[in-house]
């Protein structure tokens, strides 16, 4: 067994150990959990290793290195975009993301929307920000339900849920709680939208204990670069 192989097999038994026991402790199944591995940096040959280890969703926010690295794995992976959206970007991330977790701009939602063939749909998550600060990505939580009537309308995007990152110097447990009951409340207005994406190497734990049901995982995972 290769040095690399021996790690990532270490490391991704220990996450995976630690998502069961966030879960348990919860209520909840670890199976109602999807791990995304966040790739972005590391080469195609370790998402390859991932891929024999059973992995198969794979997190990216560069358009130009994931295009290529989705290329080097089999069809059956899911390609997830988390980055910032960039409009000039968005044909070639329709290309090869099977979901976009960020979507927090309503002229890049209809754009998506366009650029997705008529008889499918993109898979999207709205950003919401729980800092109530506009210009760090994410929709201002009191403006979230005219965006998501807005959002649902378009006919090729399908409406997971929420997408939302912990504000830095807080409690991620607070705010993950804070997008949990946000989260209630889009359910009610639109049923299909209860998912929700939150947590990272640092915080997953916490994400799970409001319900995440997709984290997002890298260094813990694949180490720092």
């Amino acid at each position: 067994m290769s040095t690399r192989l021996e790690e990532l097999t270490e490391n991704l038994d220990s996450i995976r150990t630690r998502i069961a026991v966030a879960a348990q402790g919860s209520g909840r199944s670890a199976s109602d959990i999807t791990l995304i591995v966040v790739t972005k940096t590391f080469p195609a040959s370790d998402v390859k290793i991932l891929y024999e280890l059973g992995v198969r969703d794979f997190g990216e926010n560069r358009d130009q290195e994931a295009s290529l690295k989705s290329t080097q794995l089999p069809d059956d992976c899911r390609w997830h975009f988390q980055g910032q959206i960039q409009s000039n970007k968005l044909k070639s991330i329709a290309n090869w993301a099977d979901v976009l977790h960020s979507i927090d701009d309503l002229a890049h939602a209809r754009k998506l929307d366009s650029l997705v063939s008529s008889d499918s749909k993109k898979d999207i998550f709205v950003q919401v920000s729980l800092d109530n600060l506009p210009n760090r990505g994410g929709v201002l939580p009191k403006l979230i339900p005219e965006f998501l009537d807005e959002v649902s309308a378009l006919p090729h995007l399908n409406l997971c849920g929420l997408m939302a990152v912990a504000p830095l110097g807080e409690d991620p447990e607070v705010a993950f709680q804070r997008l949990k009951e946000l989260s209630g409340q889009v359910v009610q207005a639109h049923p299909k939208a209860r998912e929700i994406s939150a947590g990272m190497s640092n915080d997953f734990e916490a994400a799970i204990s409001q319900g995440a049901t997709h984290i997002r995982i890298g260094s813990q995972i694949l180490g720092v670069r």
